[in-house]
Protein backbone atom coordinates (compact mmCIF):
# COMPACT_ATOMS: atom_id res chain seq x y z
CA UNK A 1 0.00 0.00 0.00
CA UNK A 2 1.37 3.19 -0.89
CA UNK A 3 3.00 5.69 1.63
CA UNK A 4 2.65 3.05 4.57
CA UNK A 5 5.58 5.05 6.83
CA UNK A 6 3.71 8.24 6.23
CA UNK A 7 0.40 6.75 7.31
CA UNK A 8 1.77 5.18 10.33
CA UNK A 9 3.71 8.19 11.17
CA UNK A 10 2.23 9.37 14.99
CA UNK A 11 2.31 13.06 14.12
CA UNK A 12 0.42 12.72 11.11
CA UNK A 13 -2.54 10.61 13.07
CA UNK A 14 -2.74 13.12 15.47
CA UNK A 15 -3.39 16.21 12.57
CA UNK A 16 -5.42 13.35 11.27
CA UNK A 17 -9.21 14.73 11.55
CA UNK A 18 -7.91 18.68 12.06
CA UNK A 19 -6.34 18.88 9.03
CA UNK A 20 -9.48 16.86 7.15
CA UNK A 21 -12.07 17.65 9.05
CA UNK A 22 -12.32 20.97 10.03
CA UNK A 23 -13.25 24.53 8.23
CA UNK A 24 -14.82 23.53 4.60
CA UNK A 25 -13.68 19.60 5.51
CA UNK A 26 -16.60 19.44 7.79
CA UNK A 27 -19.09 19.00 4.86
CA UNK A 28 -16.58 15.74 3.84
CA UNK A 29 -17.07 14.48 7.06
CA UNK A 30 -20.62 15.74 7.25
CA UNK A 31 -21.32 13.53 3.47
CA UNK A 32 -19.17 10.42 4.19
CA UNK A 33 -21.12 9.68 7.64
CA UNK A 34 -24.33 10.10 5.87
CA UNK A 35 -23.48 7.80 3.22
CA UNK A 36 -22.06 4.83 5.72
CA UNK A 37 -25.26 5.37 7.10
CA UNK A 38 -27.57 5.16 3.95
CA UNK A 39 -25.30 1.91 3.29
CA UNK A 40 -25.49 -0.06 6.06
CA UNK A 41 -28.94 0.95 7.49
CA UNK A 42 -30.10 0.24 10.97
CA UNK A 43 -26.83 -1.37 12.69
CA UNK A 44 -28.88 -1.85 16.26
CA UNK A 45 -26.65 -5.08 17.17
CA UNK A 46 -25.36 -6.16 14.02
CA UNK A 47 -21.53 -7.43 13.53
CA UNK A 48 -20.09 -4.13 11.74
CA UNK A 49 -16.50 -4.57 10.41
CA UNK A 50 -14.39 -1.19 9.02
CA UNK A 51 -11.87 -1.65 7.16
CA UNK A 52 -8.75 1.61 7.51
CA UNK A 53 -10.96 2.71 10.34
CA UNK A 54 -8.05 5.17 10.74
CA UNK A 55 -8.93 7.59 13.94
CA UNK A 56 -12.12 6.37 14.30
CA UNK A 57 -14.58 8.23 12.94
CA UNK A 58 -17.15 6.04 11.65
CA UNK A 59 -16.62 3.04 14.48
CA UNK A 60 -17.56 5.13 17.08
CA UNK A 61 -20.50 7.06 14.94
CA UNK A 62 -21.73 3.87 14.29
CA UNK A 63 -21.12 2.20 18.12
CA UNK A 64 -23.35 5.29 19.55
CA UNK A 65 -26.46 3.47 17.16
CA UNK A 66 -25.59 0.11 18.52
CA UNK A 67 -23.42 -2.02 16.24
CA UNK A 68 -20.92 -3.82 17.72
CA UNK A 69 -18.12 -3.16 14.88
CA UNK A 70 -14.12 -3.96 14.49
CA UNK A 71 -12.20 -1.54 13.28
CA UNK A 72 -9.11 -2.87 11.32
CA UNK A 73 -5.81 -0.18 10.29
CA UNK A 74 -2.17 -0.59 9.61
CA UNK A 75 -1.22 1.96 11.59
CA UNK A 76 -0.96 1.60 15.76
CA UNK A 77 -1.04 5.58 16.05
CA UNK A 78 -4.16 5.74 14.24
CA UNK A 79 -5.70 3.00 16.20
CA UNK A 80 -4.89 4.81 19.38
CA UNK A 81 -6.67 8.11 18.44
CA UNK A 82 -9.74 6.06 17.69
CA UNK A 83 -9.61 4.06 20.96
CA UNK A 84 -9.24 8.02 22.92
CA UNK A 85 -12.37 8.59 20.72
CA UNK A 86 -14.42 6.02 21.84
CA UNK A 87 -13.52 6.27 25.01
CA UNK A 88 -15.17 9.83 25.02
CA UNK A 89 -18.21 9.14 23.73
CA UNK A 90 -18.39 6.62 26.45
CA UNK A 91 -18.95 3.34 23.97
CA UNK A 92 -15.45 1.93 24.35
CA UNK A 93 -17.05 -1.38 25.21
CA UNK A 94 -18.63 -1.96 21.71
CA UNK A 95 -15.84 -1.35 19.53
CA UNK A 96 -12.65 -3.74 19.43
CA UNK A 97 -9.61 -1.85 17.28
CA UNK A 98 -7.35 -4.20 15.64
CA UNK A 99 -3.81 -3.44 13.89
CA UNK A 100 -4.61 -5.84 10.60
CA UNK A 101 -3.70 -6.58 7.17
CA UNK A 102 -6.55 -6.53 4.91
CA UNK A 103 -5.40 -8.05 2.48
CA UNK A 104 -6.16 -11.85 5.51
CA UNK A 105 -8.41 -10.75 7.75
CA UNK A 106 -8.65 -12.74 11.21
CA UNK A 107 -11.95 -13.82 10.78
CA UNK A 108 -13.93 -16.68 9.62
CA UNK A 109 -16.12 -16.66 6.41
CA UNK A 110 -19.69 -14.71 6.85
CA UNK A 111 -19.14 -13.67 10.41
CA UNK A 112 -20.12 -10.11 10.14
CA UNK A 113 -23.24 -8.20 9.02
CA UNK A 114 -21.47 -5.49 7.18
CA UNK A 115 -18.24 -4.55 6.17
CA UNK A 116 -17.13 -1.39 4.69
CA UNK A 117 -14.14 0.41 3.75
CA UNK A 118 -14.15 4.70 3.41
CA UNK A 119 -10.89 6.56 1.99
CA UNK A 120 -9.17 2.67 1.48
CA UNK A 121 -9.58 1.81 -2.10
CA UNK A 122 -7.39 4.96 -3.56
CA UNK A 123 -4.54 3.28 -1.34
CA UNK A 124 -4.65 -0.21 -2.72
CA UNK A 125 -2.26 -1.34 -4.60
CA UNK A 126 -4.13 -4.81 -4.42
CA UNK A 127 -7.40 -3.95 -4.46
CA UNK A 128 -9.23 -7.59 -5.76
CA UNK A 129 -7.50 -9.28 -3.00
CA UNK A 130 -8.65 -6.33 -0.62
CA UNK A 131 -12.30 -6.85 -1.77
CA UNK A 132 -12.36 -10.25 -1.95
CA UNK A 133 -11.53 -10.40 1.86
CA UNK A 134 -14.47 -7.85 2.08
CA UNK A 135 -16.63 -10.48 0.45
CA UNK A 136 -15.43 -13.32 2.06
CA UNK A 137 -16.16 -12.36 5.95
CA UNK A 138 -19.31 -10.33 4.77
CA UNK A 139 -22.78 -12.09 5.18
CA UNK A 140 -24.48 -9.18 3.78
CA UNK A 141 -23.49 -5.54 2.89
CA UNK A 142 -20.03 -4.38 1.63
CA UNK A 143 -19.82 -0.60 0.80
CA UNK A 144 -16.50 1.46 0.05
CA UNK A 145 -15.80 4.42 -1.78
CA UNK A 146 -13.26 5.54 -4.62
CA UNK A 147 -11.90 8.22 -5.80
CA UNK A 148 -12.79 8.71 -9.97
CA UNK A 149 -10.31 8.97 -13.11
CA UNK A 150 -12.60 11.52 -14.70
CA UNK A 151 -12.45 14.59 -11.93
CA UNK A 152 -10.11 17.26 -10.75
CA UNK A 153 -8.50 14.93 -8.49
CA UNK A 154 -6.58 14.42 -11.78
CA UNK A 155 -4.85 17.87 -11.53
CA UNK A 156 -3.19 17.37 -8.20
CA UNK A 157 -2.91 13.84 -7.66
CA UNK A 158 0.33 13.57 -7.88
CA UNK A 159 0.91 15.44 -5.01
CA UNK A 160 -0.41 13.50 -2.51
CA UNK A 161 1.95 11.80 0.32
CA UNK A 162 0.30 8.77 -0.16
CA UNK A 163 -0.98 8.94 -3.95
CA UNK A 164 -3.70 7.45 -5.13
CA UNK A 165 -5.52 5.11 -7.52
CA UNK A 166 -8.40 6.88 -10.00
CA UNK A 167 -11.19 4.42 -10.73
CA UNK A 168 -13.73 4.21 -13.81
CA UNK A 169 -16.83 2.99 -13.28
CA UNK A 170 -16.10 -0.32 -15.35
CA UNK A 171 -13.04 -0.95 -13.09
CA UNK A 172 -15.12 -0.84 -9.62
CA UNK A 173 -17.80 -3.21 -11.66
CA UNK A 174 -15.33 -5.63 -12.21
CA UNK A 175 -14.53 -5.45 -9.26
CA UNK A 176 -17.13 -6.21 -6.99
CA UNK A 177 -17.93 -8.75 -10.12
CA UNK A 178 -14.76 -10.56 -9.39
CA UNK A 179 -15.93 -10.96 -6.02
CA UNK A 180 -19.05 -12.90 -6.47
CA UNK A 181 -20.75 -9.56 -5.02
CA UNK A 182 -23.62 -8.03 -6.68
CA UNK A 183 -23.19 -4.12 -7.01
CA UNK A 184 -27.05 -2.93 -6.13
CA UNK A 185 -25.97 1.61 -5.45
CA UNK A 186 -23.53 3.99 -6.74
CA UNK A 187 -23.88 7.38 -5.67
CA UNK A 188 -21.15 10.24 -7.28
CA UNK A 189 -20.86 13.54 -5.50
CA UNK A 190 -18.56 16.40 -5.32
CA UNK A 191 -17.42 17.64 -8.55
CA UNK A 192 -14.89 20.31 -6.52
CA UNK A 193 -12.39 18.13 -4.85
CA UNK A 194 -11.76 17.43 -1.44
CA UNK A 195 -8.85 19.66 -1.30
CA UNK A 196 -10.49 22.98 -2.08
CA UNK A 197 -13.02 22.52 0.50
CA UNK A 198 -10.40 22.08 2.93
CA UNK A 199 -8.51 25.14 2.49
CA UNK A 200 -11.80 27.36 2.57
CA UNK A 201 -14.31 28.12 5.78
CA UNK A 202 -16.97 26.76 6.39
CA UNK A 203 -19.66 29.08 6.01
CA UNK A 204 -17.70 30.15 2.36
CA UNK A 205 -17.56 26.54 1.44
CA UNK A 206 -21.21 25.68 2.21
CA UNK A 207 -21.88 27.88 -0.69
CA UNK A 208 -19.87 26.20 -3.20
CA UNK A 209 -21.21 23.01 -1.86
CA UNK A 210 -24.97 24.22 -3.01
CA UNK A 211 -23.70 24.76 -6.76
CA UNK A 212 -21.63 21.72 -6.35
CA UNK A 213 -24.56 19.99 -5.41
CA UNK A 214 -27.11 21.41 -7.77
CA UNK A 215 -24.71 20.65 -10.68
CA UNK A 216 -23.98 17.10 -8.86
CA UNK A 217 -27.34 16.42 -9.38
CA UNK A 218 -27.79 16.29 -13.27
CA UNK A 219 -26.01 13.59 -15.67
CA UNK A 220 -22.54 15.50 -16.54
CA UNK A 221 -22.26 16.07 -12.80
CA UNK A 222 -22.27 12.01 -12.30
CA UNK A 223 -19.74 12.00 -15.10
CA UNK A 224 -17.32 14.28 -13.60
CA UNK A 225 -17.67 13.58 -9.66
CA UNK A 226 -14.67 13.16 -7.73
CA UNK A 227 -16.02 10.45 -5.29
CA UNK A 228 -18.27 7.54 -5.76
CA UNK A 229 -19.80 5.25 -2.78
CA UNK A 230 -20.68 1.79 -3.64
CA UNK A 231 -22.92 -0.59 -1.98
CA UNK A 232 -22.62 -4.47 -2.73
CA UNK A 233 -24.10 -7.44 -1.48
CA UNK A 234 -23.16 -11.17 -1.04
CA UNK A 235 -26.36 -12.48 -1.54
CA UNK A 236 -27.67 -9.87 -4.47
CA UNK A 237 -30.22 -8.67 -1.79
CA UNK A 238 -31.82 -4.78 -2.23
CA UNK A 239 -29.22 -2.68 -0.81
CA UNK A 240 -30.30 -1.61 2.92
Amino acid sequence: MKGKEWYQADEVAEEYDSKRFSRGGRLIDDREKRAVLEALGPVEDKEVLEIACGTGRFTAMLAERGAEIIGLDISNAMLAQGREKARRAGVADHIEFLRGDAARLPFPDDHFDAVFAMRFFHLADTPAKFMAEMARVSNDIVFFDTFNGRSARVAYNWLLPMGSHLYSGSQVERLVDDAGLRLVNGEHDFLLPYGFYRKIPNGIAREFRDVDTSIGATSIGDALASVSYWTATVDGDDAQ
